[in-house]
């Protein structure tokens, strides 16, 4: 009678052991999820924390890249345009190389054919602006009538407006003043022939740029990618050669736009009987590449040679053909023939083009484009940036067209 108490106490203990050990149990498993859900949101803070100081990093990279650019513009410019010329005249060194002349002379025939042509240029348009200028007394009297016609409309505007709205009392009270600058001639001519100057020097320097391009080329390339750690040189020698086949597609591009403007343009130019309308063809054809500024350098050279040849109805038509063409081609030849080479969506494009404008001026109109198209390249082969490369290009584009 006496084992049978001491038995159940026995187990009643044990009973009593494994609920206490359960109970402890549950309370060892809430503490560690609770610091597992503690574990989790300090990683959200702090992917949240890294994503905000990756964004403003990569927001002062920008900023900085820009004031660089900026205020380095002659120097950026310079090596950037010689990039670009190097890049034209690639081909006709490699067809003197596949007759055994040596890339040094043909890269220096190339250069000397480059000045011969922008020597050819100048002296042709030195001579129209001579003949231009023999022209003008003869002109002057018709310019004068043109103008005379347009000076009595605009009074007698003046007038009408005079009698339906009266001079004030104050009006009929002031006295008029002259401004007069202190500073005189040398003031104006001054800061102005400092720029020429300037502007030339860097110039100069351009030639050279090409020609060691052209003649160090495959030195230039191989040691840039061994800039490079090992591990990542077969990616940057495959970025450089995406970057030059890209330079390459929007070279020939350009090429075969400017070409088909240029025949137009000629045949016009031919129908209204303008001196040298083979020549200014090409010229208007070309210049009508440039973005937004392209209609008015295309419009000059055969409105200025037209000048005593064609009158009111021939300008009316030089006009119309150069705006025509220029709006063709902008719109439907440049993105089928250039977009489709460099996959840049169109709203890159004009943002580029807005943005190196401003940064750069005029020739930042010229080389945004092909900067533009090297930036996508880096940043679709760079780890990383690749949203930023897919934001440049035109991918949805594509996938739809696939689909």
């Amino acid at each position: 009678m006496s084992a049978q108490p001491l038995f159940r106490d026995r187990s009643e203990q044990k009973n009593m052991k494994r609920g206490l050990t359960s109970v402890e149990n549950q309370s060892d498993a809430q503490t560690v999820s609770d610091e597992l859900e503690d574990l989790g949101v300090g990683v959200h803070e702090v992917h949240d924390e890294l994503r905000k100081a990756t964004i403003t990093q990569i927001t002062l990279t920008l900023l900085a890249v820009l004031a660089i650019c900026y205020f380095a513009k002659p120097v950026l410019v310079t090596i950037f345009t010689s990039i670009l010329i190097a890049f034209i005249l690639e081909p006709i060194v490699r067809v003197q190389q596949k007759i055994r002349i040596p890339r040094p002379v043909g890269s220096m025939i190339a250069v000397l054919l480059v000045l011969g042509m922008l020597y050819g240029l100048s002296y042709f348009f030195y001579q129209r602006a001579v003949d231009f200028a023999h022209q003008l007394p003869r002109m002057s009297g018709e310019v004068k009538k043109i103008v005379g016609k347009y000076q009595h409309n605009a009074e007698q505007l003046r007038q009408s407006a005079q009698q339906v709205i009266p001079p004030s009392n104050d009006e009929k009270n002031a006295v008029p003043v002259k401004v007069q600058d202190d500073n005189g001639l040398a003031g104006i001519v001054g800061p102005q022939l400092a720029s020429v100057g300037e502007t030339l020097l860097i110039v100069a320097f351009i030639p050279f740029l090409v020609y060691f391009m052209l003649s160090w080329q495959e030195h230039a390339r191989k040691a840039t990618v061994r800039l490079f750690p090992l591990q990542s040189r077969v990616k940057a020698y495959q970025t450089l050669g995406k970057i030059s086949e890209m330079m390459k597609g929007f070279i020939v591009g350009n090429f075969v736009v400017g070409v088909f403007m240029s025949i137009v343009s000629a045949v016009v130019f031919a129908f209204l009987h303008l001196p040298y309308f083979y020549f200014l063809g090409l010229i208007s054809g070309f210049l009508s590449l440039v973005p937004y500024l392209g209609v008015i350098l295309a419009i000059l050279p055969p409105i200025a040679s037209g000048l005593g040849v064609v009158h009111g109805t021939g300008i009316l038509i030089i006009a119309i053909t150069v705006l025509g063409l220029h709006v063709f081609s902008m719109n439907v030849l440049y993105p089928k023939v250039i977009g489709g080479r460099l996959e840049l969506n169109p709203l890159a494009v004009t943002l580029g083009l807005l943005i190196w404008g401003w940064v750069w001026g005029a020739m930042g109109l010229i080389l945004a484009v092909p900067v533009l198209g090297a930036i996508k390249v880096v940043c679709d082969n760079v780890e990383g940036l690749e949203p930023f490369g897919a934001w440049l290009g035109e991918g949805e584009k594509k996938g739809k067209s696939a689909a």
